[in-house]
Parts: C-alpha cells; structure tokens; sequence
C-alpha cells in the first residue's frame, strides 16, 4: 500500500493502459498454462543453453524443451502458480501505475520490456551454469519498477505487508536490493531467480540514468 508523498502525477490517456495491458496478457497466459502446460512450458519458459534432463530440476511430468531467443521475453508472461501470478500483477498495478501516468506508455513500455529482457539475459547465465529449471514470472520487470518508483518517489511511503511497517521508498528498494543480493550468493529461497531480480534492477537503474542525462547532453556546453 503506498501512502501519497510529494509530486504531482499527470493524468492518464483514455483506452487501456501498458498496465492493464499487462495484467490482461499476464492473466489469460495463465488460464492458457493451466489448459496447455505440456506445451506452452517447453516453448515459451526460459530454458537453459543446452539443457539435459540431468541438469535440470523439473517439476513432476514436466517435458524438457530448449532454449529459444524469444524465450527472453515470453518467460515474463508465464507463472507458476496462481499466488505467483498475483503477487507479481498486484506489486505491477500498484508501482507501475504512477510510473505509467508520469512518464507516458511509450517510454514505460520501453522500460519494462528492456529489464525484462535483461534479467532474463542474467537469469539465463545463472540456470546455464547450475542445476536450475526453467524460469517463470514476470519478477524481473516488477523488481525494476519497484527500483524506478524509489527513486522517482523517493520519499512516499510504503506499508509493508511482513512486517506491516511504513517505509520510505527510496530504503524500501535498498533493503529488497541487498536482500536479493544476499539472497543470491548465499544460495537461500531455492527456486527464486534472484539473480534476474537484480539483473532488473540494474536494467533500470541504468536506463533511468540514460534518460536523465542523454549522453548528447555534455556536447552542448
């Protein structure tokens, strides 16, 4: 839950927004999972380079597929589970909206399909070299928009869920960065692609950066 901080928001076009857009792929990916799951998991979630039946730690009656370059983006547009698709659209929803309305649809469009496809780039590293399964959830995307929110609002407050605290944004992405951090390198919360996590978050960093400053900028002085 966000409690309003400081900064007015422009308000948004008529139509479906890039958020409910999102939220209505997202949903109907799902109740296509649930009806075809031996056949959309093996095409459109992120396998790993060169996968063996060895490596992988599958679920139950899952067949094996292989690795496809669009399975870069189509692995944000798949979950594991209904709470998982939840989780994801309703932290979608509440961070993105603001963050749609303030800088337009074409360049929030832009920004998350670019860290989406950057932590699936980073997750595709880790599940290529480990015993992973396939990935799922549009995680990657959300983390960086949860970055992009704290430093856009740095200062509104958060309602934390566990514990149920207030938080400033801007500290709230420093705990969840540091807690995927660790999370990551330590190994903890086996099945979680922490490592796309961040690869979002820096995704987005760096764009944020970009776009304030273009590197055009410094010639014109």
């Amino acid at each position: 839950m966000l409690r309003e901080g400081e900064g007015p928001e422009r308000g948004g076009r008529g139509g479906l927004s890039v958020v409910g857009l999102l939220l209505v792929v997202n949903g109907v990916s799902f109740l296509v999972e649930l009806a075809l799951p031996g056949w959309i998991f093996p095409r459109l979630a992120l396998w790993p380079l060169d996968a063996a039946p060895a490596d992988l730690a599958l679920p139950r009656g899952m067949p094996l597929g292989e690795f496809h370059l669009w399975q870069l983006l189509s692995y944000a547009f798949l979950h594991g589970s209904l709470f998982h698709l939840a989780i994801n659209m309703f932290v979608l929803w509440m961070f993105g909206s603001p963050l749609e309305r303030d800088w337009g649809s074409q360049r929030f469009a832009i920004y998350y399909v670019l860290c989406v496809l950057a932590a699936g780039a980073v997750q595709l590293v880790v599940v290529s070299t480990g015993d992973f399964a396939p990935t799922v959830g549009a995680s990657g995307g959300v983390y960086a928009l949860l970055l992009a929110f704290g430093m856009r609002y740095p200062n509104r407050y958060i309602l934390l869920l566990i514990p149920p605290i207030p938080m400033k944004a801007k500290y709230f992405v420093i705990v969840i960065g540091l807690v995927e951090l660790w999370s990551g390198i330590a190994g903890t919360r086996q099945g979680v692609a922490h490592f796309a996590h961040l690869g979002g978050m820096l995704a987005g960093l760096a764009l944020i950066l970009a776009w304030r400053r273009p590197p055009w900028s410094r010639w014109r002085h």
